[in-house]
């Protein structure tokens, strides 16, 4: 819990940091992370290390084991402690609030970024934990083509590289498609301007005809601009009286992906179907996909 954390990472030193980089360093070539080598990069005695070791284990930071040798890795609780470290550091965030979403790969808390003038006022942020790869490493692996051809990946690359996609996703659309700002990102944990407005699978819309040709141009936006979200429904999208906004982007494709007028389709059909089940507004997926394609 995020709570235990921002809790917790108020008790740690400096020393402790440097044990949970060591491992998260490590984790790139072991799947255990020998003592040893946790030893040489922060350069603590074997006793001085196992005492530390011992608190992050008890605190959910880090596990062990001493099979076939001894070894680490580090838990979600001690990656997000990296990652608020460093955004804490470069001013990014300055307190966590509650969780306002969790999924099976992620974790949503609204967060409170400092103004940068001292007269300012401080700005409500949304702060993202990825979490691919918690539940599974082979489905995730299934599941993600940007992970295709990888033999070795601990959760803390798919993690990692899932926050790292949509980072990137998020710079290229904003602001010519109607997306959060990206204000920051750092391993596994966005930074982003709160969502205007409600999901859509929460609100009744008193002009639903309107809003769905807002979604339909946002989709032929993102795939004039080369990509499609391939992961699209009423979950994760917000609307608001001057439009919408798409969240959630770590599954996006290019338009040149194989299977892409499939995933477009998928897209379309998921949206229109939210419309026909909740407003009787009925229209041809295929026609709509077409016109996006060929305009």
């Amino acid at each position: 819990m995020i709570d235990d954390v921002v809790k917790l990472f108020r008790e740690l030193d400096s020393k402790d940091l440097r044990i949970l980089a060591g491992i998260e360093i490590g984790m790139k070539h072991f799947e255990w992370v020998p003592a040893e080598d946790i030893m040489k990069y922060t350069r603590l005695s074997h006793s001085d290390l196992e005492f530390k070791l011992k608190k992050l284990i008890r605190n959910n930071m880090v596990i062990g084991t001493n099979q076939p040798y001894e070894g680490y890795q580090i838990y979600f609780d001690g990656y997000d402690t990296l990652a608020l470290n460093t955004l804490v550091k470069r001013g990014t965030i300055s307190a966590i609030g509650d969780e306002i979403g969790v999924g099976k790969e992620s974790v949503v808390h609204e967060a409170v970024k400092e103004p940068e003038l001292a007269f300012g006022e401080a700005q409500g942020v949304i702060l993202k934990f990825h979490r691919e790869g918690r539940t599974s490493f082979k489905t995730v692996k299934r599941t993600r083509s940007h992970l295709e051809g990888k033999e070795h990946f601990s959760w803390i690359y798919a993690a990692r590289l899932a926050a790292k996609r949509e980072a990137a996703i998020l710079k290229e659309l904003y602001p010519e498609v109607s997306v959060p700002k990206l204000i920051d990102n750092n391993r596994h944990a966005l930074v982003m301007d709160v969502a205007k407005g409600t999901l859509l699978y929460k609100t009744k819309l008193e002009d639903p005809e309107w809003f769905l040709n807002e979604i339909l141009t946002q989709i032929a936006l993102v795939y004039e601009k080369g990509y499609i979200h391939s992961d699209l429904s009423e979950y994760n999208i917000f609307v608001n009286e001057r439009g919408v906004q798409f969240i959630d982007w770590p599954q996006y494709v290019e338009i040149s992906h194989p299977h892409a007028e499939e995933l477009l389709e998928r897209d379309v059909s998921n949206v229109l179907k939210h419309f026909k089940r909740k407003y009787r507004i009925d229209r041809d997926s295929r026609e709509i996909v077409s016109e996006i394609i060929q305009s």
